[in-house]
């Protein structure tokens, strides 16, 4: 058995021990996928909390990569004409939920394509194959801490509109970081890198540009 490994990167098989594999190191990147594999994909999909930068980065990343962008969340409100907040406040979050698969299913039947989730897409079993049959998937990875600075402010988001959002992020993240994680190709740790930082090295470690 081979394992390549440095600081920022690592292989591993799959159903592998990963306390074998972790131990002593500082991940930022874990890898699924051998190279060879991650260049059959078109598309890469970017999921994780609200405020760990998928769209910002997902921005960027596309640019980089001569790809074309979308938001999930962006095209949800292009198609409705109204914000998601209005959304939630009409449909509940059933119905955005509703309207957040077909989105994707309908999203992620393009080729050459960077995708943008909503942090809760995860949350259905349909979404979580549709991505991980279609594309690269990254989680971008953030701490409560960094989230709350990040989206402290921003009303924006419709689950956090509460008296406590450290409570909730810490409960959205018991929740859903065991489901980003089950479907990840890769996992990059933003809380300590510049968004620029990020983009290089998802794109200089995979050979991407």
């Amino acid at each position: 058995m081979t394992i390549q490994a440095t600081p920022f990167l690592f292989y591993y098989p799959k159903n592998y021990s990963l306390d074998l594999l972790l131990k002593g190191w500082h991940i930022t990147f874990l890898i699924k996928l051998t190279y060879t594999e991650l260049k059959k994909y078109n598309n890469i999909f970017l999921i994780g909390p609200m405020g760990s930068g998928k769209t910002s980065i997902g921005r960027r990343l596309a640019k980089e990569l001569n790809l074309q962008f979308f938001d999930s969340d962006h095209e949800i409100e292009l198609r409705t004409g109204v914000k998601i907040t209005l959304i939630f406040e009409i449909e509940g979050e059933a119905g955005f939920r509703k309207r957040e698969t077909q989105i994707i299913n309908e999203l992620t039947s393009n080729n050459g394509i960077v995708l943008a989730t909503g942090g809760g897409a995860v949350l259905d079993p349909v979404n979580r194959k549709t991505l991980s049959e279609r594309g690269f998937v990254i989680y971008l990875k953030a701490s409560v801490g960094p989230l709350l600075r990040r989206t402290t402010k921003d009303k924006r988001r419709p689950l956090l509109q509460i008296d406590n959002p450290k409570v909730k992020i810490e409960e959205l993240l018991a929740i859903r970081g065991p489901l980003y994680e089950e479907i990840a190709n890769m996992i990059v740790d933003t809380d300590r890198q510049t968004l620029q930082k990020i983009v290089e090295n998802i794109c200089n470690h995979q050979n991407l540009k």
